[in-house]
């Protein structure tokens, strides 16, 4: 049995890499905690997860102070057990993202080691429902963009074989957001996915009235239409459209999922492995999933979900937003518009640590040894 001897900590601030805004914000930094594990018999498994700009720091006191000291003598294998003794230990600050944060970074590091301990790939010790996975392209569909810019930007993606383009929606006016969607549906044509995103910025009045609207573009999906706790509103919403409803990037509790699923609030599902707390909970968001014949979709860190989408049946697509680049070497490898899985053992995540340690703010870069 191989005990946890080592728990490194950092943080890494990375910029986008274009202008991301959406309908209540924008999106200027990537705070990214990074665990990295050592157990006894020299094995290491690296895990990270995100911020938007704010809350790295507490992130990284709360891993520093309470939940990396935990890990020290544990078993390395017992993800399941170590997932929920660092929840209950913490259950004073639960359910939130900053838990939720803190808990994914460790979580996906020890996935990372025991994968890389048995020689596969995440993808296949999670599950291994198939190699590859669509994309769907968010870099050039954010809201600032003129609408000449997203019909360029669309019609680029298609052509690269890519399935779909998401477009950012909360125009001040119903009327702007379905100009600016017209345009691309016409340009793209019929057999080319459109997605859309509103960043909980609609009321359940505003988000039926331009559900309706949209409706002639046959859109792939309405995301976050309404606030994340809403989900009264949301079956509101869903029972009166046609267009599919996704949810889950804002969602930090698989009873969450469990509700909305339930009441019939959705019908994509986009569970964040950083917002849910690692792959340990991710999983079973995606098999609950499949029990209701909902198809995941996850939020962000293609990187990391194209692992898990390829692990489940029910996994749709891969989000494209680059955002590692700084920080890896070989890179997330495409093929005619869809992700490949990883071929090595672990994450499939190859860390530049020269690039990873200079850009590491030293003040949150801690080591627990035993």
């Amino acid at each position: 049995m191989a005990k946890i001897e080592k728990v490194e900590l950092r943080i890494v601030d990375l910029v986008p890499k274009v202008k991301r805004t959406d309908a209540i914000q924008s999106f200027v930094s990537q705070e990214t905690p990074i665990v990295t594990i050592t157990d006894s018999d020299g094995a290491v498994g690296t895990g990270y997860s995100y911020t938007i700009g704010t809350g790295g720091s507490s992130v990284m006191r709360l891993l520093s102070d309470h939940l990396a000291p935990r890990l020290i003598d544990r078993d390395a294998d017992m993800i399941e057990a170590t997932w929920h003794e660092l929840e209950f230990a913490t259950h004073a600050t639960t359910i939130g993202a900053i838990t939720a944060i803190a808990l994914a970074a460790i979580d996906t590091a020890l996935w990372d080691l025991r994968a890389k301990k048995q020689g596969l790939p995440l993808w296949k010790l999670a599950g291994g429902a198939k190699d590859r996975c669509p994309l769907y392209t968010t870099e050039g569909g954010w809201l600032h963009i003129e609408t000449e810019a997203l019909v360029d930007d669309a019609l680029a993606a298609k052509a690269k074989g890519f399935r779909g383009s998401k477009v950012k929606i909360g125009k001040p006016h119903g009327s702007e957001d379905l100009a600016r969607l017209r345009a691309v549906r016409k340009a793209v044509g019929d057999g080319y996915e459109i997605m859309t995103d509103c960043n909980q910025g609609f009321s359940v009045d505003e988000a039926i009235r331009r559900a309706e609207r949209l409706r002639e573009l046959d859109l792939a999906w309405i995301e976050e239409p309404l606030p994340a706790d809403d989900i009264d509103g949301h079956v509101r919403l869903s029972n009166a459209t046609s267009t599919p409803i996704a949810i889950g990037e804002s969602l930090y509790s698989i009873r969450h999922f469990r509700e909305y699923m339930q009441k019939g609030g959705c019908s994509i599902v986009q569970v964040d492995v950083g917002r849910i707390g690692g792959i340990t909970p991710w999983l079973k968001v995606a098999h609950a999933a499949e029990a209701f014949d909902i198809p995941v979709c996850p939020h962000f860190l293609m990187e990391l979900h194209v692992s898990l989408t390829c692990a489940i049946q029910n996994g749709r697509y891969v989000e494209y937003i680059p955002q590692l680049d700084e920080l890896t070497g070989k890179k997330m490898r495409i093929e005619d518009g869809h992700a490949l899985a990883p071929e090595e053992p672990g994450i499939g995540i190859d860390w530049d640590w020269d690039a990873v340690k200079a850009k590491s703010i030293a003040e949150f870069t801690t080591t627990i040894v035993k």
